[in-house]
């Protein structure tokens, strides 16, 4: 019977990581976070565990057996915002810093995660740099791009992951990718994205009717406006959901492909629609749609015949954490929702990662077998 996995965790954040698998049993050996408030909710939550901080100083850290070492490096050098100066920007050469830790500690496993951005950076040789270390500290790897809808929970979120086994890139595969992705026989491609019915604008030609015959009343504005003043129209839009995440991206909440925030809204409304658990116990009450030229007024969602901002609650529940994680004693007070949005926007999807580890539970059960054999 395998232990329980001891991992370490470098850029760790809020610990999406801790979530997802502390149910799987596993047990973090150490931190690796500077931001204040993302180390306010690590000692909250996990005040037996130490935060050693800055990873670039690892050469001072103390000793520690662990099976698995996992970190989401900055993503900013390789997106749009970041102007994509790759491996010469300081936050992206800790890529390579988090390859020097595992060849300080030497764990069987790796775990790492950046934006889809990071395969085309430098034309991909920063990403060939970063395989290519890889290789040379022994470990055999593989990567997919995962997107957090398909893992249940309400955004669109591609984001890469890599895993990497020592001396075993079977194994790293075997964690990825299931053997009926590889038949040959893929699924039939799905629309990016779903319309909204009729029924939901506010157009007294076009507001729908029941079964009955009789027009429905207009719940939601059938355009709305962000604060960039792009416009979203829901009777013309293939692609229409609410423009969320470019609005939250001004509190730190980003869900875009390259870390900009642009070009991939946070929360489609049909999703909406058929989660409303993910609005329990949240402020529902009807405000003014979202305004062009601020910004603040359009962290939108579906209420009464208006919009209304997400809430940090909904964050959470977006990146699958348990109701009120970041809400925390900061500075002596509640943590405002500005600190919240920011180190949620930056952290994991919980079920991506946790469907990682449970991949790595069952892989580490048939290399146990393999063994006692």
């Amino acid at each position: 019977m395998e232990k329980n996995v001891r991992f370490g965790s470098v850029c760790s954040g809020i610990e999406a990581a801790s979530v997802a698998w502390n149910v799987l049993g596993w047990e973090a050996a150490f931190f690796s976070e500077i931001e204040p408030f993302p180390c306010a909710v690590l000692a909250h939550h996990y005040p037996d565990v130490p935060n050693l901080g800055d990873m670039t100083k690892f050469k001072d850290w103390p000793d520690a057996a662990i099976d698995l070492l996992c970190g989401g490096t900055p993503c900013q050098s390789f997106s749009v915002a970041g102007l994509r100066k790759g491996l010469a920007d300081p936050r992206g050469n800790l890529m390579l810093t988090f390859g020097a830790i595992a060849a300080r500690y030497r764990p069987q496993w790796l775990v790492w995660e950046n934006v889809p951005g990071v395969l085309s950076s430098n034309g991909g040789a920063d990403f060939g740099a970063f395989l290519g270390m890889l290789g040379e500290l022994g470990y055999g790897f593989a990567y997919r791009v995962l997107d957090a809808q398909y893992f249940g929970v309400a955004q669109r979120r591609r984001r890469v992951f890599v895993v990497g086994c020592l001396g075993d890139w079977r194994s790293a595969a075997a964690v990825l990718f299931e053997r009926h992705s590889m038949s040959g026989h893929p699924a039939p491609r799905r629309e990016k994205g779903q319309r909204v019915a009729n029924a939901l604008t506010d157009r007294a030609d076009r507001g729908g009717t029941n079964s009955e015959g009789q027009r429905l009343i207009p719940e939601l504005a059938a355009c709305v406006t962000t604060g960039t003043g792009q416009r979203y129209d829901t009777d013309t839009d293939t692609d229409t959901i609410l423009p969320v995440a470019h609005s939250l991206r001004g509190e730190g909440f980003d869900a875009s492909e390259d870390g900009t925030g642009r070009g991939t809204p946070l929360v489609p409304v049909a999703h909406i629609d058929v989660m409303p658990a993910m609005l329990n116990g949240a402020n529902t009450t009807a405000g003014h749609s979202a305004r062009s030229g601020h910004s603040k007024d359009a962290y939108i969602v579906p209420a009464a015949k208006a919009v209304r901002r997400l809430t940090p609650r909904e964050c959470e529940r977006l990146q699958g954490f348990p109701d009120d994680y970041s809400l925390i004693q900061h500075r002596n007070k509640p943590a405002a929702d500005s600190p919240r949005y920011k180190a949620l926007g930056n952290s994991w999807a919980v079920p991506n990662v946790r469907w990682i580890g449970q991949r790595i539970e069952a892989v580490r059960a048939i290399q146990s077998l393999r063994q006692a054999a």
